[in-house]
């Protein structure tokens, strides 16, 4: 059986806050911008009056469509502008761009903060070299965590738009001469190249989208494409790695599923397994807003 189900809230954000939710919206600060968008999990009513609500700079429409809609800007805002989130016991802060996309993201996902505590702190008390390996790596935010804790990263994107935009948040974040690779290429053809020259990571971050399209066409479908990544995986796994951590959004999961099958995928690496739910908390109401499944290994520390 899979321990109790956690909810993980990141206990860091100042440029970040999730100020109210419900009727299908949430309402979010990003630095000095608000902005409505859809969130179907958002099941209750709002909690607060019409007014800042009707005051964000921009609401994005959803057309019905998964991913369809626009963005409806009600004041000027610049095309893109910097926030920050401190990092934990290194000093730094991870500094990054943010801007709307067509695709109703800003570049930063706020929930996934609680990942980036919980991985650098790891690394940081490791006490060996750490090479760790980021799929689906969007705008770099987790690979530049890591470097950051002093971990090498192997970055791998499909998107090269993502790629070069995770490049400049890496020159925000000062971390120019951090040992980074970063890569435009199919995930689980990646992997399985590393697998072929022997390359191993000690420590693995899987983001995998519901679906998606490789740099040559490659096509991701999340139930039929996982399965055969986590069996790839293993073979990059290092004798003693350190962290597994695997997320789902917008996908008809669970987190017990992931657990099992990262479970399956980490048999006979002994260390301890957990699962559950990445969310953020409301400065409205307290309500608990849940975006993402996650399940985590980490390596046992005896070993």
């Amino acid at each position: 059986m899979p321990p109790a189900i956690q909810i993980l809230l990141p206990a860091r954000w100042t440029d970040f806050e999730l100020l109210d939710s419900g009727d299908g919206q949430k309402l979010e600060r990003y630095g000095p911008y608000t902005f409505a968008r859809p969130e179907v999990q958002a099941l209750w009513q709002k909690a607060l009056p019409p007014a800042p609500w009707q005051n964000a700079e921009a609401a994005f429409r959803a057309t019905g469509e998964e991913s369809g809609g626009h963005w409806e800007f009600r004041k000027a805002i610049a095309k893109r502008w910097e926030m920050s989130y401190p990092l934990g016991q290194s000093g730094r802060s991870l500094r990054f761009w943010v801007q709307t996309t067509p695709g109703r993201h800003l570049g930063v996902f706020p929930e996934a903060a609680s990942h980036w505590d919980w991985m650098t702190a790891r690394i940081e008390k490791a006490g060996r070299p750490i090479h760790v390996l980021n799929l689906f790596g969007y705008t770099g935010l987790a690979t530049l965590a890591a470097c950051a804790a002093g971990a090498a990263v192997t970055h791998v994107d499909a998107s090269k738009k993502s790629v070069a935009w995770a490049r400049e948040n890496q020159v925000l974040s000062g971390l120019v001469d951090a040992p980074v690779r970063w890569i435009v290429d199919d995930a689980l053809k990646f992997v399985q190249r590393e697998a072929r020259r022997g390359v191993k990571y000690d420590g693995i971050l899987l983001d995998p989208p519901k679906f998606g399209r490789g740099p040559k066409g490659e096509v991701w479908e999340v139930f039929k494409s996982l399965p055969l990544l986590f069996q790839a995986l293993r073979a990059v796994l290092s004798q003693n790695p350190l962290f597994v951590i695997v997320s789902a959004y917008a996908v008809k999961s669970s987190a017990a599923h992931l657990y099992f099958a990262l479970s399956e995928m980490m048999k006979g690496f002994g260390g301890n397994e957990s699962c559950g739910e990445l969310a953020l908390q409301e400065k409205s109401a307290g309500r608990l807003l849940s975006s993402a499944v996650y399940a985590r290994w980490e390596g046992d520390p005896a070993r």
